[in-house]
């Protein structure tokens, strides 16, 4: 506080300082305060001499006592997984198809499976597995698997992912780019456009459609099937159904056909220990889309 008339009976008194008439009030903080604000800037000082702190180069200075939160983490991780690794080796032995039906086995990878879903998978899957249609993530809910639903399918594919670069076993099928490479005019693009919306339940134009009946079975049938319910084994989808990786529209069925797609999955195999991928492969099989 300051003041510029003279001093009132009750005013506390002035530190001496004037700047223009004005002189400042003498209120100092509380005994207290002043004392609490002491033991904090000693306990500061104490905390950062025992306790790791000032950071260096390379690290940070360890402290009189050398505690560390990561050792600590370390520690728990071993103990937990000295714990866990009775049921990992039975998971790692036993027969994919019998997991299930085990007791042990299939609660200890509803468990261990969610966990490493949500680390993993959950960035392009969704948290609830529901994929991203539009943008190439598959729902992995339902029963339509490019690969195969069993859960030996599923197993695989998280072991070797697909089309990547990493892996000599992963799955691989090329569709091929029908515009860009010349293969189809675009009048056969959207004729073949409307069959696909037709043997899918859409709305389609009958004329188009009837000329791409032609167009599909002499350049799509050998992967997707006579009556394109898709393959499997080849990775290529049912294009009957209502199940659509990037979408069922016209705009988007003609790029697709135009230009191809060719979605990536990693191979798991170089992060997820041989546990973690059986763990995550039932989990996912027990969802309910798996086959």
């Amino acid at each position: 506080m300051s003041k510029l008339n003279k001093n009132l009976p009750d005013d506390p008194s002035t530190t001496g300082h004037s700047w223009n008439g004005i002189e400042e009030f003498n209120n100092p903080l509380p005994r207290w305060w002043l004392w609490t604000f002491y033991a904090c800037i000693l306990f500061a000082l104490g905390y950062t001499v025992a306790m790791p702190a000032w950071p260096l180069l390379n690290g940070a200075t360890p402290g009189l006592l050398h505690k560390s939160t990561r050792a600590d983490l370390a520690a728990d991780l071993e103990r937990f997984d000295a714990m866990n690794a009775p049921v990992e080796a039975r998971l790692v032995a036993a027969d994919l198809g019998a997991i299930a039906s085990d007791p042990e086995l299939a609660n200890y990878t509803q468990n261990a499976g969610a966990a490493v879903f949500q680390t993993w998978c959950a960035q392009c899957h969704g948290a609830g597995a529901g994929g991203q249609q539009g943008l190439g993530y598959p729902n992995l809910l339902d029963s339509d698997w490019l690969w195969g639903g069993r859960i030996g399918d599923i197993y695989t594919t998280v072991t070797h992912g697909i089309r990547n670069a990493d892996d000599p076993e992963a799955r691989f099928s090329q569709m091929p780019a029908f515009g860009t490479d010349g293969i189809l005019e675009e009048v056969q693009i959207d004729q073949v456009v409307q069959f696909v919306r037709q043997i899918s339940g859409q709305e389609a134009d009958p004329a188009l459609a009837s000329e791409g009946a032609t167009v599909f079975a002499e350049n799509c049938t050998a992967c997707h099937g006579d009556a394109g319910k898709g393959d499997p084994s080849q990775g290529a989808p049912n294009l009957t159904d209502a199940v659509w990786l990037y979408g069922g529209d016209v705009a988007t069925l003609t790029q697709t056909v135009r230009e191809a797609r060719a979605g990536v999955m990693p191979n798991w195999n170089a992060r997820l220990s041989e546990a973690e991928i059986r763990a995550v492969a039932s989990y996912v099989h027990g969802l309910g889309g798996g086959q």
